[in-house]
């Protein structure tokens, strides 16, 4: 028998679910590729949360069609092309965080299917991807957007080491150790947690803020802190959240992602608010308009005039992360939590001039 669908009590019934994960395959390619819009290019990051949500919304072969894309687009040195276009590189650059993600949807398939054998046809792939990124490392501890460009981003960041740890969690299944991840994973985590300064300051945008909390390397009463500290520059009482805080536009993929780094904090009043008030996205069979414009000198206005796979997906995956507490879930509504994955990373050899792990027990 086929899992029910999660579903959110008030918010998303599980047919609407299933709805918008049907609105996803209708704009996936022949070859598997998931753009984020008709007509529009392909990343990893995002075809992966895509065929997350698919499986989550039922679409178990549109899912796995997605999955056994992405091979044939890595590199022989482990990473992916920035953006392809039809099957083809259209930014030959690798970026660090798109070339890490296929680790969570990995993680998050075995989560929901529990089938051994899909996880260790498409394990070589996301070990070459993550040997690639944790090289890109630099002394601080970030890691580098790309070979290319001497600057980090925190919110890529703060998305590997969410990518680092469902990478340790697939070694450990297949008893293949990755100990040089952990490495990487502990001095990312410090600093995404210590030396947010550190990174390319892109502070006027949503996920910069909360990205630390969401990718997992900071919880707790900092975290709690954190979203505080800049939520009424963001939020949009019955809207959502601003994308970029000089801008009256509100996104419905970022407004989802917020709710569920509330939710990895227990949240939940906030975090159901927030995927309630996003629902005048909804369109027309169950797809969803990116963003919508409530304030300027013409009337409001949906923009981009386009519905996104991305969009749609971080819907799902939000619907599942909190109908475990207001209706249904499935097995992989963890995913953003961490639940299901092996505890946070120790801070070992930092570079940064930290006290860490290793040297205060050498100390002691």
């Amino acid at each position: 028998m086929p899992e029910a669908l999660p579903y959110v009590e008030g918010v998303l019934t599980a047919e609407q679910v299933a709805e918008t994960a049907r609105s996803i395959v209708t704009m996936q390619e022949p070859c598997g590729a998931i753009p984020w819009a008709v007509g529009e290019h392909v990343d990893i990051w995002n075809h992966v949360e895509a065929a997350m949500a698919l499986l989550v919304g039922g679409q178990v072969e549109a899912a796995e069609r997605a999955y056994a894309w992405i091979p044939t687009l890595q590199r022989i040195d482990g990473s992916w092309p920035m953006k392809i276009v039809r099957g083809v590189a259209d930014d030959e650059r690798g970026d660090v965080n798109m070339s890490a993600y296929f680790a969570v949807g990995l993680w998050h398939h075995w989560l929901v299917r529990r089938d051994l054998d899909f996880v260790q046809r498409f394990w070589p792939s996301v070990r070459a991807g993550l040997d690639w990124v944790v090289g890109q490392q630099v002394a601080f501890g970030g890691i580098n957007w790309t070979p290319t460009e001497s600057f980090c981003l925190l919110t890529g960041n703060a998305s590997i080491y969410h990518s680092l740890r469902a990478g340790v969690a697939l070694a450990d299944l297949l008893d293949d150790p990755q100990p040089e991840w952990e490495l990487a994973g502990g001095r990312l985590g410090h600093a995404v947690r210590e030396h947010r300064d550190l990174f390319e300051d892109k502070s006027t945008y949503s996920m910069d803020w909360y990205y630390p909390v969401l990718g997992g390397a900071v919880r707790g009463a900092e975290a709690v802190e954190l979203l505080d500290s800049r939520w009424e520059d963001f939020v949009v009482p019955g809207l959502g959240i601003h994308c970029v805080d000089t801008n009256p536009w509100v996104t419905g993929a970022e407004t989802c992602e917020l709710a569920m780094a509330l939710d990895c904090l227990g949240d939940h009043r906030r975090a159901l608010a927030l995927l309630a008030d996003m629902q005048h996205l909804r369109g027309e069979a169950g797809a969803y308009w990116t963003g919508w414009v409530y304030r300027g000198d013409n009337a409001p206005v949906h923009w981009p005039v386009e519905h996104t796979t991305y969009t749609a997906a971080a819907v799902i995956l939000a619907v599942d992360a909190l109908g475990e507490v207001a209706g249904h879930s499935t097995a992989g509504s963890g995913i953003m939590r961490g639940t299901s994955m092996p505890p946070h990373f120790t801070e070992l050899a930092l570079e940064c001039g930290c006290p860490s792990a290793d040297r205060v027990s050498g100390h002691a």
